[in-house]
């Protein structure tokens, strides 16, 4: 799959994962959703692109070491996502299960997405 590819298939992908919550905040739900989602929410989209992109030029510049750079910077996004849970968590006062089920929700969501070019990325490697 190609860089350019991948990223016009993200921001379709982030752009139909932003519309649920938009439409809860919108439609009255919004002690659904933590005052701060969108912040969340962008940091782990552009976490996302990042780790991404990286593999994908990792791919084409050494197409040996794919599935290590998948795996290195797949380590690097939960690392990231736990310190900036921490410090966010110690920053504001949230509703715990409110926060839990947005992060978790944007979270695995952009896990999935990570996956599927990955394998989407393997296949197209297999076909030739």
């Amino acid at each position: 799959m190609k860089i350019y590819q991948s990223i016009l298939f993200f921001l379709w992908f982030t752009f139909i994962i932003a519309i649920p919550p938009y439409m809860l905040k919108s439609n009255g739900h919004a002690d659904l959703i933590t005052l701060q989602f969108w912040l969340i929410f962008f940091f782990l989209s552009g976490l996302t692109l990042l780790v991404v992109t990286s593999i994908l030029i990792v791919r084409q510049m050494y197409p040996t070491m794919f599935s290590e750079a998948f795996m290195g910077a797949t380590v690097v996004k939960i690392l990231a996502c736990l310190i900036f849970v921490v410090v966010f968590l110690a920053k504001n006062k949230v509703d715990k299960y409110v926060f839990i089920g947005d992060f978790f929700y944007i979270y695995f969501l952009n896990t999935v997405f990570e996956v599927y070019i990955l394998l989407r990325t393997l296949r197209h490697k297999n076909l030739r």
